[in-house]
């Protein structure tokens, strides 16, 4: 019986270090929460004065083991129109480790 309490455990613990880092998107650093994320960051800015354009850019994982789409900033950039960036920022959202979406919000003109 000590056994199988053990073995359930070792899975337990092996189980989060291999899912933990499921939905990890693009080596961005982020807050995780364990059963829901859904947070947004600034990720860079420049010293233009205005923004009046938004192009965004979004990236899909489903289990940690297929991704896709284009979260560059290039692609948010095209989205949006935008010639000048003034600032960029970022929206991770995650549910247990099933679902994650990394969406990238550029902001210029």
């Amino acid at each position: 019986m000590k056994k199988l309490g053990r073995s359930v455990w070792v899975l337990l613990v092996i189980s989060v270090l291999f899912l933990g880092g499921c939905a990890g998107v693009c080596g961005v650093p982020k807050v995780n929460g364990f059963l829901w994320t859904d947070i947004e960051a600034p990720l860079n800015v420049t010293s233009n004065k205005t923004s009046r354009k938004v192009g965004t850019a979004k990236c899909e994982s489903i289990l940690g083991l297929f991704a896709t789409g284009d979260c560059s900033i290039k692609a948010a950039v095209k989205d949006g129109k935008i010639k000048t960036i003034h600032h960029i920022d970022h929206k991770i959202k995650n549910i247990l480790g099933v679902y994650a979406e990394f969406t990238v919000i550029v902001y210029g003109n």
